[in-house]
């Protein structure tokens, strides 16, 4: 019995990386007060891009749904989770993005300017998250999670920042809780 337990989990080992569609990682040094590690994980059957942003209490995890439209960030300073509609003219397509991010990785000033999204956070909590997908429901599953939608135009208030790997620039604005 143990032999077969064993042999199942050194399948799935070795396996792992041949069934996902994509996994990028980099490293960035030059942020300021610490390291940082970002990784992307591209799921191209169920059009699906979780990233993943480790640096301490400034951690945050984002997930592009393109099946339902819909993206969502879980911040861990702030304990919550903001879900907005994706612009899908300007965010990269879920089949473009490993090599947009590959160029990127090479030489930082080729290619295009990375593109910028302003959200603006309203203080209206989202109670069922069923609607939004089952990985959109995962990320965010027991903590706050507000709604917010795109804004174009000058903020005065406090934004969270989540750069991604060079290609995009997510701003998420909204008054106090974001501060």
């Amino acid at each position: 019995m143990k032999l077969i337990a064993l042999s199942v989990a050194l399948l799935g080992v070795l396996l792992a990386p041949t069934l996902a569609d994509n996994n990028i990682s980099e490293k960035n040094q030059g942020n300021v007060g610490g390291h940082s590690h970002q990784s992307v994980s591209i799921d191209n059957q169920k059009q699906v891009v979780n990233v993943d942003n480790n640096n301490g209490w400034h951690s945050w995890n984002n997930i592009w749904d393109y099946g339902t439209g819909y993206m969502a960030t879980r911040i861990l300073s702030k304990k919550s989770c903001i879900l907005t509609k994706m612009n899908r003219n300007v965010m990269p397509d879920v089949t473009t993005l490993p090599e947009a991010i590959k160029e990127k990785q090479k030489d930082r000033t080729k290619g295009p300017a990375p593109k910028n999204l302003t959200y603006m956070v309203t203080p209206k909590k989202i109670t069922n998250l069923a609607p939004y997908g089952k990985n959109i429901e995962a990320l965010c599953r027991g903590i706050p999670t507000y709604a917010a939608y795109e804004f174009a135009g000058e903020n005065s208030g406090a934004c969270f920042k989540a750069n991604i790997l060079w290609i995009l620039h997510i701003s998420l604005c909204g008054g106090e809780r974001m501060s």
